[in-house]
């Protein structure tokens, strides 16, 4: 049993294998701290997705173990309901998670199954359609809703349970800019209430901004996981996963090769940053 009450989440050697024969996940181990933000990232097929819904209890594993908050997981009818009570998963697809009628019944549905008496449960889904600002389409059947409308439904679907971790596969995929900063907005906001949020992502400059730490994956392996300072910055491992170094990053190496900003400046997570070391020179 880990000791470590820092530690949300571990998993050793952690392992697992489609019925086809396929090893998606092939020996993890990593601790997740509690209150992390936490970015998973590599190549499409790299075993994001599968480790996600491994996380959350969906997925067995084949061999290892994952540990919650210091215990192993029991893989029984309660013990997967004690850990979807606070590891939740808003899938890519939003169409994937949402199916009832309405906005309301749709987040009503989750905190009613875990027992909660329903006047306690209105008063919590009444808080949470407020925090995420979806009270104006609360009665508008779910399948109606915008693409980004979808997206705050699916997370308040999670949030309402009152979750510890909340994972997040590509949460701003085929989302317009207004609503991908949204819900940019709304992933500030979890992480700032002391929730460890987990997301998948291939956007490297939200990664550098946003991220606690780097977890880059290549074919179900851990190749990489260090800060975003050191991870972004090591050319060889991000082309492994398709990725590039993230813009900012790529200007101020540039402009310190210009002579214009020192080297030894610390490295600027944004362009706001980057345009104020310009600006003090």
């Amino acid at each position: 049993m880990n000791g470590n009450a820092d530690i949300i989440m571990e998993l050793e050697n952690l392992c697992y294998t489609y019925e086809d024969g396929t090893e998606a996940l092939k020996g993890i181990d990593l601790q997740i701290r509690r209150g992390e933000k936490l970015a998973i990232m590599g190549a499409n097929g790299s075993g994001k997705s599968t480790l996600f819904l491994t996380l959350n209890g969906i997925h067995k594993p084949t061999r290892g173990k994952l540990l919650f908050n210091g215990r192993p997981v029991e893989y029984s009818r309660k013990g997967l309901l004690d850990l979807r009570k606070k590891v939740g998963i808003v899938f890519q697809d939003p169409d994937s998670q949402l199916f009832s009628a309405s906005v309301v019944q749709e987040i009503s549905f989750g905190i009613l199954n875990l027992g909660v008496p329903e006047k306690e449960a209105a008063k919590r889904v009444e808080e949470v359609m407020e925090e995420l600002n979806i009270l104006l389409f609360r009665n508008k059947p779910t399948h109606f809703l915008s693409g980004g409308q979808k997206k705050r439904v699916s997370i308040a679907d999670i949030l309402v349970m009152d979750p510890e971790m909340i994972i997040l596969d590509e949460p701003a995929a085929a989302l317009d800019p207004k609503h991908a900063r949204m819900i940019d907005g709304i992933i500030d906001k979890l992480s700032e209430k002391g929730i460890t949020v987990i997301l998948s992502t291939h956007d490297v400059d939200r990664a550098l901004k946003w991220a606690d730490r780097v977890v880059l994956l290549e074919d179900g392996i851990v190749i990489r996981e260090a800060k975003p300072d050191a991870v972004f910055q090591e050319e060889e491992v991000l082309m492994r996963t398709n990725l590039e170094k993230p813009a900012v990053l790529k200007l101020f190496e540039t402009l310190c090769r210009a002579g214009i900003l020192n080297e030894n400046l610390k490295i600027p997570h944004t362009v706001q940053e980057l345009e104020q070391y310009i600006n003090n020179r």
